[in-house]
């Protein structure tokens, strides 16, 4: 029997993969949804969301994309996943093959006129709203983003044929500083912010709801709560995994509830085998055994 099932659920409430059903919409990220949903519609074209390692934005990108799921006959979205593309005739081959364009050329030009034609006949003569996710844009390189500003200069007198929403950590915000003419096409711009302390409750018991517990139940502490959002720093991704791993120590310790002592446990079990506590103890090892004239 699956572990979930023994505490009467129907479902993983923690799992790792970003599952749109389980996102937690808190009141920042409805309106930055607010946002996002109008850009789309006005055809507005550039819209970056930014955020660090861990705070949801491959997860808002799912939902997005199911939010719009319903209105297929309206929309086209498309999506990269990690663009990573050494030369700028790498990047036009993937969209050319991603939009699903043929050319009877390789040419630079041939390859920019068939995106055009591509942008043109979905955007004007069927009126259709194409849209290009790109998530782990911080990856993008200089080639790139001139690209994607090209892109965007696709247009009529009202709007942009194609709708760009990129996802990136922050860091790519040195790489927008050199580049003022992509700047100035961003449309709309968020940064994902780690959750408060009643954000990450709120957050763990709708995904405990989601997963089929009755919401007159609890299965965390408050006082365990305090801990995971202090561990956490308020990160949805360390939330999820610190969340899941307290319900299986729960069930080995034979406990009703998470409380303070299961997180403890599981913040020590971490922190023992983190990355840094492990590169350590090898070096430390290393260290140990090497002869005495090759130490530093």
């Amino acid at each position: 029997m699956s572990y979930y099932r023994l505490l009467g659920l129907q479902r993983e409430p923690f799992s790792n993969s970003p599952n749109p059903e389980f996102f937690y919409l808190s009141p920042r990220l409805k309106e930055c949804i607010y946002n996002l949903e109008i850009s789309l519609r006005l055809k507005r074209g550039l819209n970056l969301i930014l955020g660090d390692v861990g705070t949801g934005k491959t997860t808002l990108s799912r939902f997005l994309l199911k939010h719009f799921s319903k209105e297929r006959d309206r929309f086209i979205f498309h999506l990269i996943l990690d663009p990573i593309f050494h030369t700028p005739n790498d990047f036009l081959e993937h969209l050319l093959y991603l939009f699903g364009v043929s050319t009877t050329s390789s040419s630079w030009a041939a390859q920019k006129e068939g995106l055009q034609n591509y942008l043109f006949q979905k955007g004007i003569e069927e009126n259709k709203i194409v849209v290009l996710f790109i998530d782990e844009g911080q990856n993008l390189n200089v080639h790139s983003l001139e690209i994607l500003r090209n892109l965007l200069n696709y247009e009529t007198n009202e709007s942009k044929l194609l709708q760009i929403i990129i996802f990136a950590q922050l860091e790519i915000i040195q790489k927008l500083n050199n580049l003022k003419n992509f700047i100035d096409r961003i449309n709309f711009s968020f940064t994902l912010k780690p959750l408060s302390l009643s954000e990450t409750e709120e957050m763990i018991k709708y995904r405990l709801i989601k997963a089929g517990l009755s919401p007159q139940k609890n299965l965390f502490t408050k006082k365990a709560i305090k801990l995971i959002y202090r561990y956490s720093q308020g990160k949805p991704r360390r939330i999820i995994t610190l969340c899941h791993q307290a319900l299986l120590s729960m069930l080995i310790k034979e406990k009703e509830l998470v409380d303070k002592s299961v997180i403890n446990h599981v913040i020590d079990e971490a922190t023992e085998h983190s990355p840094g506590r492990i590169l350590n103890w090898v070096k430390s090892t290393k260290r140990r055994f090497l002869p005495f004239k090759n130490r530093e």
